[in-house]
């Protein structure tokens, strides 16, 4: 099944095609209002785990996060596992390697670098996969406008930019991102396979155990103290269980090329995240790079609905 994209103006919504936004209506403000909110408290969740690192290291929390937000979501969830396809595990399956590959990787990058350049780095995934699925020269040019305020705001933390980074970090960033723009794809056609949130519990729990032997390894009896528990079913709250919940919804009303531009507003929200929790300040070098990626952001969203009929 190829990248969802865009649909036409013409074509009727279907079980394969993301519902299109419409004008006036609360179909074009909510899925950009949940994307916004999941980036907020994913942000603000990885700051949190960035403080809990010394505690059970990387991998550690990794393992904590998905294996809190698996349990939290096949509770509530409670998804069915009878009357699937191959094809649909198949989905499930392959979105857990990649929301496991994503976090593994990112946490892996922020034990190295600051909270601001590793998502500044791992942004261009979602850029990325912009350009390629978009049919419009207009979302070319707003991932472009997006792509300047990534790299000016890869000078966050210290005003360094990319060339004090320690490289290891800087490709476990740039790893995550990949998986990252395979996380949107996945996640897009987990939701149109499976009702509610069912898929994404399923998923995450193939995260968790994939991501177990690892934090086991680093961390061992240190994630079984009480308060580093606590911290990490907070992450996975903030950073797996309502994040992955909102961004799940939205992708089944907007299409992946506008979802991956909006992405570009998580350097923002990292470093707004960074300068509140983790004492990072923020600069005016920083400034300029937010409204870039924000204005790319609100200039992808309108050009999207403008390209929807009224009716």
């Amino acid at each position: 099944m190829p990248a969802p994209s865009s649909p036409s103006t013409t074509a009727a919504p279907s079980a394969e095609a993301p519902v299109p936004l419409r004008v006036g209506g609360s179909r074009g403000l909510g899925p950009v209002a949940l994307v916004i909110s999941a980036g907020i408290s994913v942000q603000f969740g990885a700051a949190l785990a960035v403080m809990i690192m010394p505690r059970a290291g990387a991998a550690g929390v990794v393992t904590l996060r998905l294996a809190a937000a698996a349990l939290v979501l096949l509770l509530l969830c409670r998804p069915k596992v009878r009357g699937y396809t191959r094809a649909d595990w198949g989905t499930v399956l392959v979105f857990g390697v990649t929301m496991a590959g994503m976090n593994g990787l990112f946490y892996q990058a922020v034990d190295r670098i600051p909270l601001g350049p590793a998502v500044t780095l791992e942004v261009l995934g979602p850029l990325a996969l912009s350009v390629i699925v978009s049919r419009r020269l207009v979302n070319l040019l707003w991932a472009g406008l997006a792509l300047g305020g990534v790299v000016l705001l890869s000078g966050h933390g210290g005003g360094s930019g990319f060339g004090s980074l320690d490289p290891a970090g800087a490709a476990f960033a740039l790893g995550a991102g990949a998986m990252w723009a395979a996380y949107i794809v996945y996640s897009a056609r987990t939701g149109r396979r499976f009702p509610q949130a069912d898929g994404l519990a399923l998923a995450m729990a193939v995260a968790a155990v994939l991501s177990l032997p690892l934090g086991i390894v680093e961390a061992g009896s240190d994630l079984l103290v009480p308060s580093t528990l606590a911290l990490g079913v907070g992450v996975a709250v903030l950073s797996s269980v309502l994040p992955y919940t909102l961004e799940l919804l939205a992708l089944r009303r907007i299409p992946a090329p506008t979802f991956a531009i909006l992405m570009s507003l998580e350097p923002a929200i990292a470093a707004t995240a960074g300068f509140l929790v983790l004492q990072q300040a923020l600069s005016a070098l920083d400034a300029l790079a937010i409204a870039l990626v924000i204005a790319a952001s609100m200039g992808a969203v309108r050009s999207q609905i403008r390209k929807q009929p009224a009716g």
